[in-house]
């Protein structure tokens, strides 16, 4: 499983990886310090489940379930307090460990955890419509905003970061292009090369290009590459 930790607590972090590397078959585990890293982090890590602290510092963690869009993960979570329990159970939380955490507890959230994780592997049941983000979250002059993915012009690798292109400002978040790709409409967003995705709306025209490829304008005047080999793959979808 893909386990993204949530709390704003150093120590309290560092308990529940503790917790999870116990466990013979190791997790893939991120972590995030606050409510905006933690949507960034979602966004990002594509978690199958979330350990999150209730209480944090400016969005605690019903506001951070509040602004993902698409919740395809499993959330236990983590309080001081159990009066919470009721809105946790309004979140369809999968469960709700109070701190300081009991291992034979927390094992047993897991538990339940790893069974929902493997059930759409053989559960034939139709899924949910799926949503797409409607914004990222970004950083400006040292403070962390919402960017609505309208106004996001193109995207493009570079190394381990994805550099976002809106108008005249250019934002850099960590993850991967496809996991970024895998979260948008595709009805408005296209991934077009191995290092570029576009907005479809500001595509100004397309030219045919060598071995089959196509220039791509977009109406502020940058010009990419849309490579044979994934004008075919959404040509299929």
């Amino acid at each position: 499983m893909r386990v993204l930790i949530v709390d704003d607590e150093p120590p309290a972090r560092r308990k529940v990886r503790r917790f999870l590397e116990r466990d013979p078959e190791p997790d893939e585990i991120a972590e995030a310090g606050s409510g905006a890293e933690a949507i960034a982090a979602i966004q990002s890590f594509d978690p199958d489940l979330v350990f999150l602290d209730v209480q944090m510092p400016g969005m605690d963690g019903f506001a951070v379930l509040e602004a993902v869009p698409s919740r395809r993960f499993h959330v236990v979570f983590l309080t001081a307090h159990d009066h919470h329990a009721l809105h946790a159970f309004q979140a369809e939380a999968l469960d709700y460990l109070l701190k300081p955490v009991d291992p034979d507890r927390f094992d047993r959230a897991l538990e339940r955890a790893r069974q929902q994780v493997a059930q759409p592997a053989v559960n034939s049941s139709p899924r949910e419509p799926q949503r797409f983000l409607k914004r990222l979250v970004v950083e400006k002059n040292g403070r962390e905003i919402f960017l609505p993915v309208e106004q996001l012009d193109w995207a493009e690798a570079v190394r381990n970061n994805i550099v976002l292109h809106a108008g005249r400002e250019t934002y850099t978040i960590r993850g991967t292009l496809e996991n970024l790709a895998r979260q948008l409409d595709p009805d408005q967003f296209a991934r077009i090369s191995r290092s570029a995705l576009i907005n479809l709306d500001r595509v100004k025209e397309m030219q045919p290009w060598f071995h089959g490829e196509r220039r791509t304008i977009l109406k502020d005047g940058t010009e990419l590459t849309w490579t044979r080999r994934f004008r075919a793959a959404s040509s299929r979808e």
